[in-house]
């Protein structure tokens, strides 16, 4: 037996809570792991409040990240004592995930844990940071170097956008944090932002088009009428890559940028990233995320936190990372 957050699902309400789990109930894998770390992202949240309907068979343990070390395994190449990383594949959605102290999955899923990183810190990075990292090379595969001018980060102050600023910030890139919540600001630039833009002006359409030439490239995980404003302010040949739609899911722009200015909207897709590039992006996230800004935007939560923390990372309340030790 095991403990570990079980949805349930009665007259289409969903309900969390903390139970023992016994291991006979683990879904079908080839590899089992002695969860020590999850984390919470938005898409967590959403789950754990029931939205979306990203979950249809119940009863489920959510959690779409998480870290430990591999208790049993039939898989060549992974052996038990292994410290193992997993996100995405829809882990925690249609797969039994990391909100508990046991899982087993498909070791494809899996990445060994980088050299000089820690469990902990790997689910301070999770989701987020790996999607932040992904983003930061699409950048950087598109031509957006240092000196090409500034990057602009939308919804800095979470997850996505925090790890975001830092790793641009380490790679020498000037980094503009937009945000609506004044009270982070010390915070970003504690992070490595130059400078700060309010939300709200990117958070209706643009006037025209085009604007005037500011950003040589971008993270959004904002979406919306947000990455409208941005595609209209990048320089030529700028380009951005889009990973969230926390603004909305719908992009009513034009094609003039794109013909004008050759700007590039790249889409980043973290659940499904083939294993070479998880594992390329692991090891630069060892390397280029400073531990002491990894640490500066973690707080660390346990099981029972999880129904009241989903609230608030759906509200947009929750600055930087939360580390869920699953035995805490």
């Amino acid at each position: 037996m095991f403990k570990g957050i079980l949805l349930r699902e009665l007259d289409g309400k969903v309900s969390a809570a903390l139970e023992d789990i016994d291991e006979a109930q683990l879904p079908a894998g080839d590899v089992t792991v002695d969860v020590q770390y999850s984390t919470l992202n938005y898409k967590d949240g959403m789950i754990l409040k029931g939205m979306g309907r990203l979950v249809r068979q119940y009863p489920h343990v959510p959690g779409v990240d998480f870290a430990g070390k591999i208790s049993a395994s039939s898989a060549p190449g992974w052996n038990v004592g292994d410290e193992v990383i997993l996100t995405g594949w829809r882990v925690g959605e249609t797969h039994w995930g990391g909100y508990a102290q046991k899982a087993r999955v498909k070791s494809d899923w899996l990445v060994k844990l980088p050299a000089g990183m820690s469990t902990q810190q790997a689910m301070a990075i999770g989701t987020a940071g790996f999607t932040a990292m992904l983003a930061v090379m699409a950048l950087q595969e598109h031509g957006v170097t240092p000196d090409k001018g500034e990057v602009l980060v939308t919804g800095a102050a979470g997850g996505v956008g925090s790890v975001a600023v830092a790793v641009l910030h380490k790679l020498g890139y000037a980094v503009a944090a937009s945000t609506g919540r004044p009270e982070t600001h010390d915070y970003l630039r504690s992070l490595g932002a130059d400078s700060i833009v309010d939300r709200a002006t990117l958070a209706v359409l643009p006037a025209r088009p085009m604007e005037s030439e500011r950003w040589a490239g971008c993270v959004d995980a904002v979406g919306g009428p947000t990455l409208a404003n941005v595609l209209a302010g990048l320089k030529h040949r700028g380009s951005v890559a889009s990973c969230g739609l926390a603004g909305g899911n719908k992009l009513e722009t034009t094609v003039i940028p794109f013909l004008l200015r050759g700007v590039n909207l790249l889409g980043i897709d973290s659940v499904n990233s083939p294993r070479p590039e998880r594992e390329t992006a692991w090891k630069r996230l060892a390397k280029e995320l400073e531990p002491k800004a990894l640490e500066s935007i973690t707080s660390l939560i346990s099981l029972v936190d999880l129904p009241s923390k989903a609230a608030d990372i759906l509200a947009g309340k929750v600055r930087g990372r939360l580390v869920v030790d699953v035995n805490r």
